[in-house]
């Protein structure tokens, strides 16, 4: 069913629909910014993704520019109500605890069914009727973002002019995943990662590839992880926390994937049942040893979208 499209007055570059565009990517450091220049927001542990407005379609984008529509169909029913001829929309896919908090791993659960709980929220809008946003300040943008999806059911991601450090300090406590600073006049950040952008988590996170996987008996033990290092596969540790039910469609993926000697680069001494190091996996962890390997880590899902 069509409705009809507002539009409002001219903002921006006129220009032609660009297609995907590479998402801003924040830089990580060790403290977070203060200071009147920067605005702040919560963290999200979700499925980064660009939904595009287009010619009556709602097509949704992960960061790497995969089609995953039919996989996001709730939130792109939800776009389709955005009141806008075209638009191109930067946030993240989640499911929202009672608390607002947000797990990557029950993301991943919810969308081994129909899900029902997953939600869009948003922080950025690049694209809008015919005109190129992306070099005007981060205020404005987010300011026309956040009329566009009003009464829908989109979530906006809102900014706080607060300071830095006492934000993130609030923010772990509280159970976010951490804090996503910005140049509050910044325009869309292209390229590498940027300096105008920075986040800060409360625990650490990377994203490993599996090197193999553990049994006792026939119980799941946990997996092996490495570390990608030019054309190099380096030994990472091993994880054994985090799977709950995830461990017999884990163990399902990777059945196929068993090889008989390690992928490694060099060799280790330990016995697993070694994989073809196809998989990624998000793992949280609280630091790393001297020779790299993840201290206490959790297993948080598979990464399917990189």
């Amino acid at each position: 069913m069509r409705f009809r499209r507002k539009k409002p007055e001219p903002i921006g570059t006129k220009a032609l629909f660009p297609g995907f565009i590479a998402p801003a990517l924040a830089s990580p450091i060790e403290k977070v910014p203060s200071g009147s220049r920067w605005i702040h927001e919560i963290k999200f542990d979700g499925y980064r993704v660009q939904t595009h407005l287009a010619n009556e379609t709602v097509t949704i984008y992960t960061r790497r520019g995969h089609d995953w529509t039919r996989r996001f169909k709730k939130v792109a029913d939800n776009a389709w109500h955005i009141s806008a001829a075209s638009a191109i929309i930067d946030g993240e896919i989640v499911v929202p605890a009672a608390d607002g908090t947000t797990d990557f791993s029950v993301l991943q659960n919810e969308l081994r069914g129909t899900s029902t709980r997953i939600v869009l929220v948003v922080f950025d809008l690049l694209y809008l009727n015919g005109r190129d946003l992306r070099k005007l300040p981060l205020r404005e943008r987010k300011a026309v973002l956040k009329k566009l999806i009003a009464g829908t059911d989109i979530q906006f991601s809102e900014s706080f002019e607060v300071d830095g450090p006492e934000m993130f300090t609030h923010a772990c406590k509280l159970g976010y995943e951490g804090v996503v600073s910005k140049v509050a006049d910044s325009v869309y950040p292209t390229g590498a990662r940027s300096r105008d952008w920075v986040k800060k988590t409360c625990a650490q996170r990377e994203t490993l590839t599996i090197a193999g996987f553990a049994l006792d008996g026939n119980e799941w033990d946990g997996i092996y992880l490495g570390r990608r290092q030019g054309d190099e596969l380096t030994y990472a540790g091993k994880v054994d926390h985090g799977f709950d039910k995830g461990s017999a469609d884990l163990r399902k993926r990777l059945t196929p994937l068993i090889r008989k000697t390690q992928p490694y680069s060099k060799r280790v001494k330990h016995k697993a049942i070694w994989v073809e190091p196809k998989l990624l996996a998000e793992i949280e962890y609280r630091a790393k040893s001297a020779e790299s390997k993840v201290r206490h880590p959790f297993f948080r899902g598979v990464r399917e979208d990189l």
